[in-house]
């Protein structure tokens, strides 16, 4: 006998009885099965007695075979039918054994009040025990069977050769590793040779443009002319020697 079947998790859509009262709309299991579902009630309700019926009659829905909880948050149970009040956390519990093809149709989770009772409607399916899907493992063929003494002898034929494989595969991880060094340095070295070059060209510009800079302040200053002579010096004796004659 089982508990919570697979087929008895489907359909668990949660509908509003009345608003107070609300649980799953439906479920089901197969034949032989034992299924559960929780009723969930409103703080105003803890007090109140809880139940739960089969529907009946054809034109007026009303209650049989109604179970009714304990006191106290007790076990009840009548029959293959069980329920369990928890005021505590506000659920009812229904539990149903042995499920027969007969015990499928509709039920009611209720709540006792005055006037009008809060319930809300479960529809129960049940499926024949021959639909049942199989879970027995499937027997080993007998090829199989003569295969695994041959898979023994493999596995133990492959650990000798782990052994001698062993140290090559640390051989050339080793020079793989060497190899990989190697290269970083070249790079490392490579990548320093190409900044000095780059830093040496951009000297020579710079260089260049200054001796540029230097040639062309002086075609600006133009070329250096003859030295002019200077005058002759008047002698004022001369001067007067002319006046006197005169």
């Amino acid at each position: 006998m089982r508990t919570g079947s697979p087929a008895s998790q489907r359909g668990l859509q949660v509908v509003p009885g009345c608003g107070a009262l609300v649980g799953p709309k439906e479920i089901s299991g197969f034949e032989g099965d034992t299924v559960s579902l929780q009723c969930t009630y409103r703080e105003e309700l803890r007090k109140h007695k809880k139940y739960w019926c089969k529907e009946s009659g054809f034109f007026i829905s009303r209650c049989s075979s109604t179970v009714y909880t304990g006191d106290d948050g007790q076990e009840r149970t009548e029959g293959r039918v069980s329920l369990q009040d928890n005021p505590q956390e506000l659920t009812l519990k229904v539990t149903l054994r042995n499920l027969t093809l007969r015990d499928a149709g509709k039920y009611f989770c209720g709540v006792s009040k005055l006037g009008r009772d809060e319930f809300f409607r479960v529809s129960l399916l049940v499926f024949p025990g021959t639909l049942r899907p199989s879970t027995q493992p499937e027997p080993a063929s007998t090829e199989d069977t003569r295969l695994a003494p041959s898979r023994t002898s493999l596995s133990r034929v492959s650990i000798p050769m782990v052994r001698i494989l062993a140290p090559v595969l640390v051989l050339l991880s080793l020079l793989l590793a060497a190899g990989l060094a190697a290269l970083g340095s070249y790079l490392l070295r490579w990548r320093k040779e190409a900044q000095l070059a780059t830093e040496t060209q951009r000297n020579e510009k710079v260089h260049l443009s200054h001796l540029s800079l230097d040639y062309a302040v002086i075609n600006l200053a133009g070329p250096p002319g003859p030295r002019a002579s200077p005058e002759p010096s008047v002698n004022p004796c001369t001067e007067i020697r002319g006046l006197s004659q005169v």
